[in-house]
């Protein structure tokens, strides 16, 4: 309940008792419901003049004013409120009751509600008015509509009756008097000054609200087709109340019966028949001329002879627009010829809407049969079935068929109750048929596959045993029930694609194929059978069954393109289980060759079990992991099975590779060149890689497109054994690149194509070649996926799809990284990474400086913290403020954002470095803190004869480097992304005496060797730590014999030093994954993350 506020004094408490001497019954009721529903806002007594104010709020979104006055006994002397019924609503009886309901308010001087409510009974009452002292009411009735000449024309239809209060004169005749109009009923005032019966003023205002229910009135007469259904018994009780009912003249009669019906009679007439209406008030059959109809509620006669008399009644059941035309209806006299129409068609259409009687019982008035619901079966096929719907009537030994939908044609002739039961009671009959859907009946459905069957074996006797409902069906296929055991037969065929066969499963019951399609399908979605073409069906809960189902959407999943079904060797457990269920096995020789190598790499890896004598061709003494390597290399290519060669950097993957090739061309000579793929910097490295260690093997590098340099792919690579070409050349001239024949496609730097969205990724996992090879040391740089995007180029199918991939592996691995992750998500980490790493074993081969090289020197890694000048800290903190504040508000949609924010992140690295690097103008004169310290140490470093690589990711910073270098004597070679001749500048400082290579960190980070430098200086940190481990093993790597210097310079108190942190624990995230560490998990940086960069 809504509180009420507060008033000058608390309001009486009114007694229920009085409420209801204020309303009628009904408005009672409302009351109640608006009282209790918190209606009442407002209720403010004045005790002077014991006035109750209150706002009322109505049904819709109005508010509504009451006025009230009580006199001392409580009772109401006068009400009034602002809406449409002005007195005795709803609002001021949920006022009133409000009143009896609110909680005692007292406080101060004012009286206690319970003062209110107890003075009541001290204070002298007035007397009421009695019956005796008041003069007689009476409620004058007249019909309106009459025609004021005998000439003018009128209906039935057009009557109507209203009434108004009139009080007997002393002349003894009815009259009416301003004072008790039913205007004045509005105020009790109007009618307090003649003396009124209390309880007659109150039945006329019942009767007043009764009118008011339904439309606002205005004027003396109140139309009483207009009242409710409660006109009847009110006019009833009035002449217990001594209240007359009274017609206009003082002679006239008012008579009230209890009852009233209005119907068609239909009787004899010799061989005619009289259809007419006929009406009953009470059992008196009226003969009056003159009838109509109280609203839709009563009925009446007015007889217009000295006395006249009306007479009026109630209806059972409200009249309706049928009933109330048969007032208008004159009796007419159907020819007996038209009779049998009359019966047969009209007859049933009348029924349905007014009610049929022969009062004398002449014409036999037949009960139409109930009507059948006709359902027609028509099977196109065992699998196909069409069924139509519609109803059936009988009248007279005819049968009449009716479309399903109602016409207005034929609405009135039929029965739709009796249709709506029926179509109800098969709706929920079928509805425990899942293969027919959420059934309906319509007019036509049309069902397929097992829904067919269902309907011949339970649909149709299910509709035959209801009433009602009658089946009709055609020829019925002859279903038969398969129940042997099903005999499996599993086949691998050769394809086109060399690392994919596919795979085909047959399946026979009883000597009869079933189609692979149809029974995938119904496995897939849970069908429980399986209906053949030829109207033969099995049941789909074998064992042999549901297992097979599991294996082929396991298979399934490693296919993209739906509907075909393909395996590849990758998968022997997958193979293992479909050759243990199936009855009959057939398999290629090449599908046999390529398990029993994926077997063995299972089962033996790298090691003496796969010893392969290193061609004599390779001028090089192999150490011995590398002659493991090589080994691991040669059986799969003998096999055409696909790996990832993921050594360190530095420990020689480039020769295993050239020696692998030299293995391959002793095998097979004449064989199409392998193609290696490589950053642009290093693809002159292969060739002198390969001139130094496989000097036999002839090599292409390709620097420019076909259309550039004019010669045709193919003959610039013709009678070549290797084919060394760049990632942007392989993107470009992919097509002239698959019109070739290959031995093998060697992806080195294979990071490159870590993102199995680019081009590159896609064109490489296209390109149709018996080997593939990806070489690299970080095969995990950022995010768990690109593991897979490199695995499927290579072992195609040896994890599902990229999504599938993302659920089973990369998901969990992310949420156990976050720091509220649990014991459970941590678990199923865990788990998630050794399925990976179990899978991964056979193709991946991984060895670390610390395994195979214990000889190699030393890597001393320390890292120096530089403080900024002040000048270059106030700039770089009045930066940080407003790029922190900018961040923080894109962090909240990381992913539209992610350019933005990483455009940030680059300059605050950058002015970390050098305020210069932002603004030049600006910050010219700012000195760089981190160039001084490095100068500091390079100059020493060169005196004492070392050399060093300084590597940057900015190439603005590097040029700085290069200007402070010259001006301080110390000489050095250069080499970012623009330099030209990149093979030149590297063999400059590897035959040179230049003390320092500075080295654009994306440009020369990978495939160099550069073991001369024993000194490497990291100038910005970045929190991908691989690459910056390649970096570094530009010179930490096999040929070695310093101990190698690591320096990362980092500038104290700015984001490089949350880039270190983060870093860290991305070098985590590689051990976790390629290592032994489960307590590691790997992420791509979140917002988190940058969070985290910005903190402090």
């Amino acid at each position: 309940m809504h509180p009420v506020a507060p008033t000058t004094a608390p309001p009486p408490a009114v007694p229920v008792r009085a409420v209801r001497d204020a309303v009628d019954g009904p408005t009672f009721d409302r009351g109640v419901g608006y009282q209790r529903e918190g209606r009442v806002v407002t209720v403010d007594w004045d005790p002077h003049e014991r006035v109750l104010t209150s706002l009322v709020r109505g049904s819709g979104s109005r508010t509504y004013r009451c006025v009230i006055s009580l006199d001392a006994r409580l009772d109401v002397v006068d009400d009034h409120c602002s809406c449409p019924m002005r007195v005795a609503c709803k609002h001021v009886a949920a006022t009133l009751l409000h009143t009896g309901a609110r909680p005692a308010m007292t406080s101060g001087r004012i009286p206690a509600a319970w003062n209110h409510a107890l003075s009541a009974l001290t204070t002298p009452a007035t007397p009421p008015t009695t019956a005796q002292d008041a003069p007689p009411l009476a409620l004058q009735i007249r019909v309106d509509g009459l025609p004021k000449h005998p000439t003018d024309t009128w209906s039935p239809s057009s009557l109507s009756l209203s009434a108004r209060p009139v009080r007997r004169t002393a002349k003894g005749t009815w009259a009416a008097a301003s004072d008790i109009g039913w205007e004045t009923l509005r105020y009790s005032y109007g009618w307090s000054r003649t003396p009124v019966d209390p309880a007659a003023r109150t039945w006329f205002r019942e009767l007043y609200a009764m009118h008011l229910e339904s439309r606002y009135m205005s004027g003396a007469w109140l139309a009483l087709g207009q009242c409710s259904r409660y006109l009847w018994p009110h006019l009833a009780a009035a002449a217990e109340l001594g209240i007359e009912l009274v017609g206009p003249a003082r002679s006239d009669v008012v008579r009230l019966l209890g009852s009233a019906t209005l119907h068609l009679d239909v009787v004899a007439d010799g061989d005619a028949v009289r259809v007419g209406p006929r009406l009953l008030l009470g059992d008196e059959e009226a003969t009056a001329p003159v009838r109509g109809a109280v609203g839709t509620t009563g009925l009446f006669t007015w007889h217009d002879v000295n006395p006249r008399v009306l007479t009026l009644a109630p209806v059972a059941h409200a009249l309706t627009e049928p009933v109330l035309a048969l007032l208008d209806l004159p009796t007419v006299v159907v020819p007996a010829g038209d009779v049998p129409a009359l019966m047969a068609d009209t007859y049933p259409r009348l029924r349905r809407t007014v009610r049929v009687t022969s009062s004398d019982g002449s014409v036999d008035l037949p009960e139409p049969d109930r009507p059948v619901l006709v359902v027609t079966c028509d099977f196109t096929s065992p699998a196909a079935v069409r069924l139509h719907w519609d109803w059936e009537y009988a009248l007279g030994g005819a049968r009449a068929r009716r479309p399903l939908v109602v016409t207005p044609q034929d609405a009135a002739v039929r029965d739709l109750d009796v249709e709506a039961e029926i179509v109800h009671r098969v709706e929920d009959a079928v509805h425990d048929l899942p293969r027919l859907g959420a059934f309906r009946v319509v007019a036509q459905h049309e069902f397929a596959g097992l829904a067919a069957l269902d309907v011949a074996e339970t649909l149709l006797p299910l509709l035959a045993g209801l009433d009602g409902v009658r089946t009709e069906a055609g020829d019925v296929p002859a279903y038969v029930a398969l129940h042997d055991a099903p005999h499996v037969t599993v086949a691998v065929r050769d394809t086109t694609d060399a690392d994919w066969f596919d795979l085909s499963v047959t399946v026979t019951v009883e000597g009869r194929d079933v189609p692979f399609a149809d029974l995938f399908r119904a496995l897939a979605v849970g069908d429980d059978r399986l209906l053949l073409a030829d109207g033969a069906w099995l049941r789909l809960d074998h064992p042999a069954l549901d297992d097979l189902r599991r294996l082929i959407e396991e298979a399934a999943r490693l296919e993209d393109r739906p509907g075909r079904l393909r395996l590849n060797p990758y998968r022997t457990s997958l193979w293992a289980d479909l050759t243990d269920l199936a009855d009959e096995v057939e398999q290629s020789t090449t599908w046999q060759q390529k398990v029993d190598g994926f077997v063995r790499l299972l089962r033996d890896g790298p090691g003496p079990s796969t010893d392969r004598p290193v061609p004599a061709t390779v001028h090089a003494d192999l150490r011995p992991y590398q002659r493991e390597g090589f080994a691991w290399l040669a059986m799969c290519w003998e096999h055409g099975l696909g790996g990832v060669l993921a050594d360190d950097m530095g420990l020689g993957k480039t020769l295993q590779t050239l020696a692998l090739v030299a293995h391959a061309r002793e095998q097979q000579p004449d064989a199409p060149p392998f193609l290696v793929v490589a950053p642009a910097s290093v693809v002159g490295n292969w060739a002198a890689e390969a001139a130094r260690f496989t000097p036999t093997l002839r090599v292409v590098t390709l620097g420019e497109t076909a259309r550039r340099s004019g010669v045709p792919l193919a003959d610039a690579v013709a009678g070549a054994d290797v084919v060394v070409t760049s990632y942007a050349l392989f993107r470009i001239e992919h097509d002239d690149v698959r019109a070739l024949d290959w031995s093998g496609l060697v992806l080195d730097e294979a990071q490159f194509v870590k993102n199995h969205a680019t081009r590159a990724n896609a064109h490489a996992r296209a390109l149709r070649v018996p080997f593939k090879l990806a070489i690299t040391g970080t095969p995990l740089e950022n995010d768990v996926t690109e593991l897979w995007a490199i695995l499927a180029i290579v072992a195609p199918g040896l994890f599902p799809s990229a999504a599938r991939f993302r659920d089973d592996v990369a998901r969990p691995v992310e949420a156990a990284a976050r720091p509220t992750a649990d014991d459970a998500t941590r678990a199923e980490a865990a788990r998630a990474l050794a399925h990976l790493r179990r899978r991964m074993r056979p193709v991946l081969l991984r060895r670390t400086k610390e395994q195979v090289a214990p000889d190699l020197p030393d890597r001393q890694e320390q890292t120096h913290l530089v403080d900024l000048a002040p000048a270059h800290r106030r700039a770089y903190d009045t930066h940080l403020q407003r790029e922190r504040s900018r961040l923080l508000g894109l962090l909240d949609d990381f992913d539209a954002n992610r350019l933005a924010i990483f455009r940030s992140l680059t300059t605050l690295r950058r002015l970390a470095l050098d305020a210069s690097l932002v603004d030049p103008d600006r910050y010219a004169s700012v000195p760089s803190s981190k160039l001084d310290a490095l100068l500091d140490q390079l100059a020493p470093v060169a005196a004492e004869g070392h050399r060093a690589l300084v590597f940057s990711q900015f190439t603005g910073y590097l040029r700085l480097v290069a200007d402070r270098c010259r001006t301080a004597g110390l000489a050095y070679e250069y080499l970012d992304g623009r330099t030209r001749r990149r093979g030149d500048v590297v063999d400059r400082f590897r035959t040179g005496s230049a003390p320092l290579f500075l080295v654009s960190l994306r440009a020369g980070g990978f495939g160099l060797n550069l073991t001369e430098a024993d000194y490497v200086y990291l100038l910005d940190p970045w929190w991908n730590p691989a690459v910056e481990q390649q970096a570094v093993d530009r010179t930490h790597r096999i040929g070695q014999d310093r101990k190698v210097m690591v320096n990362r310079l980092v500038a104290a108190g700015t984001i490089e030093e949350k880039v270190m942190a983060l870093a860290a624990r991305k070098r985590a995230v590689f051990d976790a994954v390629l290592g032994d560490d489960e307590q590691a998990f790997a992420r791509a940086i979140t917002a988190d993350d940058v969070r985290g960069l910005l903190e402090g």
